[in-house]
Formats: C-alpha cells, structure tokens, sequence
C-alpha cells in the first residue's frame, strides 16, 4: 500500500510539473502571428523577446497561485485527501484556459486610417437604388463607418458610359408600366427639391415610394441577374446628375470617392478609348469633386466575358494613359490613382498583375485585387465556419505580396472587393450572423498581413452580400463594422498565446477555432485614453472559452463589447445583440448607445460558443499606442 504524501511533498512535485511544462521552448514566440493555425509549429529559436521574461512570469504565478489554492482546500487536514466519487478537484488545470498576452512596445503595421471602407456596385444606377442615396437615414448608416473610402465599381464598372446631360427619362431603367410615369415624376420632384438645398442634399423618402422602388427593383434584379449567369451585359449610362448624386452621398457621409471607369471602351486596334473618360473628368473638375480614379475590374476575366482579352502590357500602357491624362487636367493632376483590380489570385490574374507590376507598378498610388470566399450555390451555415475557408485568405494575401514586392516594394496592397461570396451572394445566409466570422476574420487577417485598405463588397443593395438592406436596416456586418470602427485604429499590435491543459497538446495549445487579434483602440473614440488596447476575439467552438489576461494586461479593468445573434433564428438571425441588448436604430438619424459590459481587474473573459467580442484594455498606457 502506498504512503500518503504530505502537502509539502505534493506541493514540490506539482511546481515541478509546472516549470516543465512552461520552458521557455514549449511557448509561441513569434511576434507577428498571422493568426491562430492548425500548423504544427516549428521549432522555435534561441533569441530572447524583450517581453518573455514579464509574460513567463505571469505565467509561473497564475499557475503556482491556482495548485496553491487548489492544495490548500477548505480541509484542515495536513494530508492529501482522495476526492470522493464523482467529485472534481477544484482549481483551473483540469478546464482549457487561454493565456493571453500584447505585445505593447511597438505596433507590428501601421496601416490606413480608413481601412475598412466600402464599395457600391454601378447596378444600383440600373435598378434605380441611386436616386435614393440622398435618403437622410443611408447617409447616417454610411456615415457611421466614416472616414473611409467608397468605391463605385464592379462587374459592371467596364460597361457604364458616361452622358454630359441631366437625367432624361430613357436613360433611365425599366419599370412596371402602371406606376412608371408617377414614380418619374415623384423622382423628378424629388430631384428638384435637393436642388434647392445648400451644403448636404438629404431627403425623406415616402414609404409609398420606397414601395414603388423596392417593387421595380426586385424586377430588374431578374435582369441582372440573368445577366451574370449568362456573362453577357448590357451598357449602363451613367449621366450628370448621376454622378452628382453619387458625390452628393459620398461628401455628405465623411467617404472618399474613387470612381470606376470603363477598361472596354476600346479602339480597333484594341487601344484604350479615353472620349468617354476625358468628358467625365471635366465634368467632375468644373464640379470641383475631389475623386480618386481606377480602371477596369477583374481585366484578367476579360476573355470569358466578352471575348476579349487584354494582357498586362496592354493594361500597363492604358493605365500610363489614364495617368497622363489625370495630369492634363488641372483639378486632378495630383489626384491619385488605383489598380489593376485584379481578380483572385489564380495562375492567369498572377500572370497578368505580375506583367502590369513590372511595367506599371510605379503609374499607380496601391495596388488592388478581389477575393470573394465562395459561389452562390453554398447552402449550409456550415460552410461559413469551415477554418479553411478562413485561412484561403492568408494564401491569396501571400502570392500578391510576393509579386508586388518582386517589382515595387513597400507599395501599399488594398484588398479592392472583398464579400463572402461572389454572384450576389445567398439569400438568408451570407447576409446572416454566419457570414460576421468570415467578415471579422478577414479584417484580423488582412491586417496581420500588412493590407492597408479592406473595400467591403458591398454597402448597399447588390445581391446579398450587402450591409444594409433594401428597408435601410443595418445587417449583422454592418453592426460589426460599426463595432470595429469605432474600437479599432490602425496599428497593429502582436498577439502572444499560450494554453493551460490538463493533458498538454505541444505545438496545437490553441486550436484555429478560436483567433485573437489585438490593435491600439481608435484615436477617434473619446472614450478612451491614448494609451488603450481592443483586443477582438472569434470563437468558432462549440463551447464557451476562457481567456486570462496575462503579462502586461493583468489586472486590468477591461470593457466588453460581445456581439451575438438575436432571436430563435440562431446563426442565421438578422438581427445582433450587445452584451445582451438588440441592436437597433433610434431613428433616421441616430445609433443606438454601444454600451460596454465592465469586467473588474483580474476577471477572465468567458466567450460563449460562436461569437465575436470587442475587449478593450483601459489605461494600459501601452507604448505603441501613445504616440
């Protein structure tokens, strides 16, 4: 039979454990975690980070603090008592708790102060949607992600034609022959009305009229939509007081315009034509808008759209020509200028922006490129948790970055169209909670990885990949874009974790299910104190986890901001709650309160299972945030 331990003995034999299982060799010791893997790590190297020593300590008290608390129970006895049957042995070895701790003595980028920004798509100028952006409660909703950039591009980007002229009624799109000339002339009363206003043109709408449009709409939606699965598309006129409206929202919501112009408008010997191009930008200049410019979308797609292919010398020699004439005209010679837009990078758009780079890397301001995770024919919320998916990010970013720095380095990269899928995403799924993981992991991602700017595809109404709706309701990616706006600043800060298991897993301590990033909170939220950190959170697990902040963020007063779905409808809701409370709009014109949750000094964060969490760091004081 063998002899009962003393405390003593259990005590010395438990430290033991301890020390060996936090060598310095067993922890991470990267300082710019792309973000939490399934890849088995490396190997780490000898060098000393300036920060181990203070987060190794942290760690040696957590734990010496828990098997003390856990030895000496509530029993006088000066013996080890066995548990009775059933029973759990108290302290936190036995539960999976994070470590978790920032390294705040430098940022790891500094990146755009408008990174997240926006996109409209030209078809909004089809369906009619456009003469409706002067609606004061849009404007408010835009201006809620502001400053940022708003791009009017996409697919249809190379078909619009612009038309020197005010709107005329057959430029304009179809519509229900029974309401047609009433709804046109409460559009041109409409219109009327905003020009008499100085400063903002704002506008409220009658609901019978936004009825009239939601219905027109919805009708050439079909056509549209015909249209991209039929890759054959029609011309779209963009017209003055197109263009005015379109300035009008952008100016009167704090975003700066970059505006699309058409790559197809080609002369016979496949040169680019710049007639088109040249009116518009006097137009704009006698109008004084300050704009930023691009050409084409997707140029690597051209073949299968129209039959016609432009290479990358082609596209650098057009690109040079659109510089030049930017510098012709007066207003924009110094206005700045992006591309190529390239699609995902695959073999042809790797080809094709690699050429352009070489030739033409130096002609423009950064350099653009989409990704979209996946096609419409995805049904499953499933999908949208898949890790996988999560990281093809991290691989697209990759092969860009490479190409690039090949030929300009240090050229700012802007991930220039950016959804959760692509062909206008899924109905009651990518416009649901599920698409808020891919939408925050994407920002967390992109910003690891040095992308200044994340263009979301897209603010309104195209497809289902929208943040708001055709109502003028905020979706749940519009509520973690505000979230995220208002919390998160440019500088990037690195993220150090480590686990605390009963039975250590070396190399997989956090699984990819859970990802961490860390930033300085925003210079634009009074709320805080130059100095403060938000940290935000996925937990993709089924089961709540526990976070301890350790190092130099223990037994710090900490404000929680946890996002989760609102009502029966699970992750497929419409709907988001904060710490508790639905978000909702108080009127046309005001937010509701964001109101975090404290968490006293030394609490751990418990995230419930399939979440999202803002949490911010108050008066840390941290270097990296200060200046």
């Amino acid at each position: 039979m063998r002899p009962r331990r003393t405390t003593t003995e259990l005590l010395r034999s438990r430290v033991c454990l301890v020390v060996f299982f936090f060598s310095p060799l067993s922890l991470v010791t990267r300082t710019d975690p792309p973000a939490l893997q399934t890849k088995k790590m490396p190997k780490t190297s000898a060098r000393v980070f300036p920060w181990s020593s203070l987060w190794l300590a942290s760690l040696a008290t957590l734990v010496v603090q828990s098997v003390l608390s856990s030895s000496y129970s509530s029993s006088s006895s000066s013996t080890y008592q066995r548990p009775a049957a059933g029973g759990k042995r108290p302290g936190f070895m036995e539960r999976t708790l994070i470590l978790l701790d920032v390294n705040t003595r430098s940022p790891t980028r500094v990146l755009n102060d408008n990174f997240l920004s926006l996109q409209l798509d030209p078809s909004i100028i089809k369906d009619g949607w456009l003469d409706f952006l002067s609606s004061k409660r849009l404007v408010t909703l835009a201006r809620g992600l502001a400053p940022a950039y708003l791009r009017f591009g996409g697919k249809r980007t190379d078909f619009l034609q612009f038309n020197n002229q005010k709107n005329l009624a057959k430029f304009r799109g179809p519509g229900p022959d029974y309401y047609l000339k009433n709804y046109e002339d409460d559009i041109v009363r409409s219109d009327i009305a905003l020009d008499k206003q100085k400063g903002c043109k704002l506008a409220n709408h009658p609901d019978i009229m936004l009825e009239l449009q939601r219905e027109k709409a919805a009708t050439t939606q079909l056509v549209l939509l015909k249209e991209q699965l039929s890759n054959i598309y029609s011309n779209i006129t963009i017209t003055a007081r197109s263009l005015d409206k379109l300035y009008n929202f952008a100016d009167c919501a704090g975003l700066h315009l970059i505006l699309g112009l058409n790559s197809l408008h080609r002369n016979p010997d496949n040169s680019w034509n710049t007639s088109s191009t040249l009116s518009l930008l006097k137009y704009s200049a006698g109008k004084k808008y300050n704009i930023s410019w691009e050409l084409g979308n997707e140029p690597n797609a051209y073949r299968s759209m129209v039959g016609r292919a432009v290479n990358s010398t082609q596209l650098a020699q057009d690109y040079t020509k659109l510089r030049t004439l930017l510098q012709s005209v007066r207003y924009y010679h110094r206005a700045h200028l992006y591309g190529p837009n390239a699609g995902r990078p695959r073999k042809n758009a790797v080809l094709l922006l690699d050429g352009f780079m070489k030739n033409a890397g130096s002609v423009v301001d950064a350099v653009t490129w989409q990704h979209y995770y996946m096609d419409g024919r995805v049904n499953k919320v499933e999908d949208f948790l898949k890790t996988r998916l999560l990281d093809t990010l991290t691989d697209q970013i990759t092969k860009v970055t490479k190409v690039v720095n090949t030929h300009t380095p240090g050229k700012k990269v802007w991930l220039g169209g950016l959804g959760p899928a692509w062909a206008g995403g899924i109905n009651n799924l990518s416009d649901t909670y599920a698409a808020g993981f891919l939408w925050a992991n994407t920002l967390g991602m992109a910003a690891v990885q040095g992308i200044d700017v994340v263009l979301r595809h897209s603010f309104f109404d195209y497809g289902y990949t929208h943040l708001v709706d055709q109502h003028f309701n905020p979706l749940p990616d519009y509520w973690f874009s505000l979230v995220f706006k208002r919390l998160v600043g440019p500088r990037v800060l690195a993220v150090r974790v480590a686990g605390l298991q009963r039975k250590p897993q070396p190399g997989r301590v956090i699984r990819d299910k859970l990802r961490i990033y860390a930033h300085c909170t925003s210079y634009y939220n009074h709320n805080y104190v130059r100095g403060s950190i938000t940290i935000y959170i996925i937990n993709l697990h089924r089961s709540r986890k526990k976070i301890k902040l350790a190092g130099t963020l223990r037994n710090k007063t900490v404000h929680q901001y946890l996002l989760q779905p609102y009502g029966t409808d699970g992750l497929k809701a419409k709907h988001v709650q904060l710490n508790g409370e639905k978000l909702l709009m108080v009127d046309n014109e005001t937010f509701p309160e964001l109101k975090p949750k404290t968490l006293r000094a030394g609490r751990t964060i418990a995230m419930p299972p399939m979440t999202i969490g803002f949490y911010v760091i108050k008066n840390i004081n941290a270097y990296a945030c200060r200046r």
